[in-house]
């Protein structure tokens, strides 16, 4: 089957980008930078993000906001217009759906962000819940989305939309022109970094693109692809749908308990959620950091182990990992027991058949300053 290309496939082929196969579409893994100059283009001055494979969706009709009062975790439907919220879809069982950003438009009109390799589901999944009469309109074919991510994407992308952004507050949007492009703008990012997220027509993605890639450059900014997207997502410690989130753990198990509003709310998820809270974990997700000097990457899949249990070694698993680019060492995220989850506590990771020791830190493993 023909990968899918976004409005901008053009531009990375004429970039040099190393294209892969990522859920059925043709995606640039990296430019000539390569992973670890881009990674740190982000953290120092400003990095472009090709997200067009993102799935996104309109809530619409009179009952478009009991209906997201009933689908979310967080508190999306009594958030005032304009905000940009993070939130979880959960099965009843409190398995995760997906993790999503919802736009409030109006209590009439909900602008949902969804992710790539989710879109289909989540449109069907939407569809199967949300009651008539609130529309669900699936815009993922003909809408485009730009990352713009880095210390320096804020003033740079405010001189581009005539001063209308630098006050936007974190977690919010706006209807505005960039470069002379309709856009929805959101102060959100998947970096740690400081930055927006433009959705614009597919039509109008070029020129978009190639004027933000004209401000950057002279920046030290460059175009980024999926390997320094998550890199830099792991070092903030922001969770992968398909990795660390998925419908067989909870918000709560993820660590994501601040996206669950529980008190007064009747949402798909919620009471078993609220189980969870009264009987407490039996596993949860950690961060964790492997020396530099033990040159060892633990990977998506790998054990978490503890050889003293003979045959039951096996206590946990390895969700994501990677390199620490700004902070050094391996790290990784991983699902353990609760007695193995307290900060500083030593965990035994089998790499390739080798056993490697990692420590549980606790937060994020890089904050921005």
């Amino acid at each position: 089957m023909e990968r899918r290309k976004t409005p901008l496939w053009n531009a990375h082929k004429q970039l040099g980008a190393r294209l892969i196969d990522f859920g059925g579409w043709d995606m640039p893994v990296q430019y000539p930078a390569g992973t670890i100059k881009e990674h740190q283009a982000v953290r120092r001055s400003v990095g472009l993000f090709d997200v067009s494979h993102m799935g996104e969706v309109y809530l619409r009709g009179p009952n478009a906001r009991e209906q997201v009062e009933r689908l979310t975790t967080n508190n999306v439907a009594s958030a005032p217009a304009g905000k940009a919220i993070y939130t979880l879809l959960c099965r009843p069982d409190g398995g995760v759906v997906d993790d999503c950003i919802f736009y409030k438009k109006s209590d009439t009109e909900f602008f949902v962000i969804v992710n790539a390799s989710n879109t289909p589901k989540d449109v069907a999944w939407f569809r199967e819940h949300v009651k008539f009469p609130c529309d669900v309109v699936d815009v993922s074919d003909e809408t485009a989305l730009i990352a713009v991510q880095g210390p320096k994407a804020v003033a740079m992308v405010d001189a581009l939309a005539g001063g209308t952004l630098a006050q936007l507050p974190s977690f919010t949007f706006a209807e505005t022109t960039v470069a002379g492009v309709a856009c929805t703008v959101g102060r959100t990012g998947y970096t740690g970094e400081d930055g927006f997220e433009l959705a614009c027509a597919n039509g109008d993605a070029v020129q978009l693109w190639s004027a933000l890639l004209e401000a950057a450059t002279p920046l030290g900014g460059l175009p980024i692809g999926l390997g320094a997207r998550d890199t830099l997502r792991l070092e903030s410690k922001l969770p992968l749908y398909g990795n660390d989130l998925d419908d067989d753990h909870t918000p709560l198990e993820a660590g994501l308990g601040w996206a669950v509003k529980l008190e007064g709310r009747e949402f798909l998820g919620a009471e078993r959620l609220r189980e969870q809270k009264r009987t407490g974990l039996t596993r949860q997700l950690v961060g964790f950091k492997i020396d530099e000097s033990l040159r060892a990457i633990a990977r998506h899949g790998y054990p978490v182990v503890d050889r003293t249990r003979g045959a039951q070694a096996v206590i946990g698993t390895v969700t994501s990992g990677g390199p620490g680019i700004i902070v050094g060492g391996a790290i990784g995220l991983a699902y353990v027991p609760v007695a193995n989850a307290a900060p500083g506590t030593q965990l035994t990771i089998e790499c390739r058949g080798k056993d490697v020791p990692a420590t549980v830190v606790s937060g994020k493993f890089y904050k921005r300053s």
